[in-house]
């Protein structure tokens, strides 16, 4: 045995000299030596020794075919593989990070063995390569995988027996060889070619965005923006990503850009900076941000000198990319396509309202006479003022909450203008709004975008001012989600003598888009608005409206006595496991048992935010697994962090003017063919085809948030109500709740949240010039 004694003195000149390593490699060489040493030397080794690194062992390496992927994230990279193996009789479990992979691929890796504590003996890889297969038996494997679209199981076979170890060849150079398989036209065979063609690219760019920080399932996006020319573009200018890319925010394009070598403090890294800032604004609603406002957000986000952030705010000034307007107290910053969108309406609407009707002579007594006997309705008095001014004004704004005959104030407006041969048209932000408005008014509705028929190619829209609408008078619903720029485009396509009819619910949330263009437009008085107040005999008979009213007043909603039959509950529970299974259970049993409904397509939760184990995500992944759990053998996609199975319901979260589907529009999942890599999605009665890498664009929809449910109407709802949602606890949020079931409500959660959100009547700010510039006050 080795015996060592340090004095502390020598300890002491160590620690300043940094001679401590020169001990350590002692203890390495002679590891059963005894330290016989003075306390603050013998603390020092003992720490060393329990700290210190296990030596590496020494890496392995190995080469086989894969057999399955057991699992593979694309976001994050990590696989685990079963392969086959020369030399072993089982097939060995492989875990890494690979960009892509496939069955049938061979596979070459570098590592250690471990033995996991639950999965047993697995090779953990730091080191993987996979190349396409070379014998037929791989070939055939890999093909059949679902890798190329147009080829499964059958034609793999197919090919390989017609074409062996030749058949990539084939098709990248002599495709039209692959025509001489049964079974394969034209139309097949340019399919194979081009997904060939697109998965070898795509995975060189998976390959390459992998190794700089970026989630694989953005690769196919990224290569179908830029193409061949994608890595050159990235290289350039990464932060691009964010801009062009949908799901790449910011913070993953400066990943790219830090692993590409761009300096924190580069002026490129400061302008995407402000821009990200000033676009996360307009996210949130807001039209603009005052300046120093944004040069805080963009100082934070960036972690620079302050100096840095205002030049780049200079240059894009300078340089046109954003706009600068004092606006009443602010000093705004805007995006130039907003601050053009504030100054339209607001020239627009003010013109509009000084000018004067171009309707034909009408007896406006006479006309409200021969319309309630028409109708077998009568109106009343703040529906006969509504009708006077919709005939005598250009524009009119119509507002009030449920049950005060809205819909049969349009109704009656619509049956004298069609008596008179006027042309009407009629719209509403969202496909279900329009349904709506068309099943309440028995005309054809149509959404915004359709009406001002939308151009995915441009971006624009065919209708406006050299092309307006063919109408004497439009009515526009559910202006409520009307954001500012939709406002614009709307009115601008309006011919020079047509009527305007806003209608919407001033007391519901804005729009999720920037501005809150129907608040500031009533607010501003320049238009005449009419503000329906009285609950008619009918709609009072609902719980559901008379707390609707309640609530948007500012009272506790009227709760159910034991036994009572209603159409609105408040269900008290406190624990949020509670919360869950309580919903559970009147989504998948009780509702349905006591309305008739079915569980998926028409009971609705709605929750007030995203996050937490109450909010949207958390719970989609509850009830998908209560109400619709994975059936034996039918096939799931797994994408962006959601797993789609046959009969989910789901909703589109972006607008896709090439399939004719919006952001809020809910469907159900009717289709998985994994050869096509496909998902058909069932919208009321009609099928829309998503290719796999599509599918960011959808999320679940068994909860969906309280925002997106704007617009829409089901037949029963019920909400979550906990502490957990402080932040987003307001008046209008639930009001907005309540009014979206038609005929049950259902609110699941503890009491004083609920009371909190019904004496919260402060909406959150939003920044935008509407309102001034509608009255003029701006300089």
């Amino acid at each position: 045995m080795c015996l060592l004694y340090f004095h502390p003195r020598g300890v002491q000149e160590s620690r300043a000299g940094c001679k401590l390593s020169a001990l350590e490699q002692l203890c390495n060489l002679i590891p059963q030596c005894q330290i016989i040493a003075a306390p603050p030397l013998a603390r020092v080794l003992s720490d060393w020794r329990v700290n210190s690194p296990a030596p590496t062992p020494p890496q392995e390496g190995f080469s086989g075919l894969i057999e399955r992927v057991t699992f593979h994230s694309e976001e994050t990279g990590f696989a685990v593989l079963r392969v086959k193996v020369k030399g072993h009789r089982e097939l060995v479990t492989v875990v890494g990070a690979l960009a892509n992979v496939n069955v049938g691929e061979w596979i070459v890796v570098q590592g250690n063995w471990v033995q996991d504590k639950e999965h047993g003996l697995q090779f953990k890889a730091n080191f993987l390569k996979c190349s396409p297969p070379t014998s037929r038996e791989g070939i055939e494997r890999y093909l059949a995988s679902g890798l190329i679209k147009g080829i499964g199981p059958v034609y793999a076979k197919k090919l390989v027996e017609k074409f062996g170890e030749e058949i990539f060849t084939v098709i990248d150079q002599y495709s039209a060889r692959l025509e001489e398989v049964d079974g394969i036209g034209s139309g097949r065979r340019q399919k194979i070619k081009a997904a060939w063609a697109e998965q070898k690219a795509v995975r060189d760019i998976m390959v390459f965005l992998h190794s700089h920080g970026v989630s694989m399932s953005r690769a196919v996006r990224i290569y179908k923006t830029y193409g061949d020319k994608a890595i050159e573009t990235v290289r350039t200018n990464p932060y691009i990503l964010a801009k062009d890319i949908h799901g790449i925010g910011f913070k993953s394009a400066d990943t790219v850009a830090q692993k590409l070598g761009i300096a924190r403090d580069s002026i490129m890294r400061a302008l995407a900076g402000v821009m990200h800032a000033l676009l996360e604004a307009t996210g949130e609603g807001h039209c603009a941000l005052p300046k120093e406002a944004l040069i805080e957000q963009a100082t934070k986000l960036l972690e620079i000198d302050v100096a840095i952030v205002r030049e780049a705010l200079d240059r894009l000034l300078l340089d046109g990319e954003i706009m600068h307007e004092p606006v009443g107290r602010h000093d705004l910053i805007y995006l130039p396509y907003l601050r053009r969108a504030e100054d339209g309406v607001a020239a627009l609407l003010r013109r509009m309202a000084g000018a004067s009707s171009r309707l034909p002579p009408i007896d406006v007594e006479k006309a409200i006479d021969w319309c309630q006997k028409k109708t077998g309705m009568n109106l009343a008095a703040t529906q006969r003022e509504a009708l006077q001014k919709a005939l005598e004004s250009r524009v009119l704004v119509i507002t009030g909450g449920p049950g005060v005959g809205k819909t049969t104030l349009i109704n009656s407006i619509l049956l004298i203008l069609r008596a008179k041969n006027l042309r009407c048209l009629l719209c509403a932000p969202t496909g279900r709004a329009a349904k709506r408005l068309s099943e309440t008014t028995g005309g054809e509705a149509k959404t915004i975008h359709r009406l001002l028929e939308f151009q995915p190619a441009s971006g624009g829209f065919a209708r406006g001012a050299t092309r307006p609408l063919e109408c004497d008078v439009l009515v526009a619903d559910e202006a409520s989600m009307i954001d500012v720029p939709l406002m614009h485009k709307l009115i601008q396509a309006l011919p020079e003598h047509a009527h305007l009819l806003i209608v919407g619910d001033v007391d519901q949330l804005p729009s999720v888009g920037p501005g809150s263009a129907l608040a500031d437009i009533i607010r501003s008085e320049v238009v005449p608005a009419v503000r329906l107040r009285e609950v008619f005999r009918q709609a009072a008979s609902s719980r559901i409206v008379t707390n609707a009213h309640r609530i948007n007043a500012g009272h506790m909603p009227h709760l159910q006595q034991p036994g009572e039959e209603s159409d609105f509950y408040f269900i008290e529970r406190d624990e949020p496991e509670s919360i869950q299974q309580t919903i559970l259970t009147l989504v998948k049993e009780r509702i349905p048992g006591k309305l008739r409904l079915d569980p998926i397509l028409d009971v609705q939760v709605l929750c007030p935010m995203n996050r937490g184990n109450l909010g949207a995500r958390a719970m989609n992944l509850f009830l998908q697994d209560g109400l619709n759990p994975q059936r034996g053998d039918e096939p799931v996609v797994e994408r962006f962090g959601w797993q789609f199975r046959l009969r989910d319901k789901v909703i589109q979260t972006e607008n896709n003017y090439d399939k004719e589907v919006f952001n809020g529009d809910i469907g159900q999942v009717a289709g998985i063919d994994p050869n096509e890599r496909e998902l058909t999605i069932r919208f009321d009665e009609r099928d829309v085809l998503y290719d796999f890498n599509e599918l960011d664009e959808l999320s679940l929809a068994y909860t969906i948030t309280i925002h997106k449910s704007q617009g829409s109407e089901f037949p029963a709802v019920v909400v979550p109500m906990a502490m957990q949602h402080y932040l987003l606890l307001q008046r209008n949020l639930v009001y907005t709740a309540m009014t979206r079931g038609r005929r049950l409500v259902v609110l699941v959660g503890q009491r004083q949240a609920l009371a909190i959100a019904v004496r919260n009547d402060r909406a959150a700010e939003r920044f935008s010039g509407l309102y001034d510039k509608l009255v003029g006050t701006e300089p």
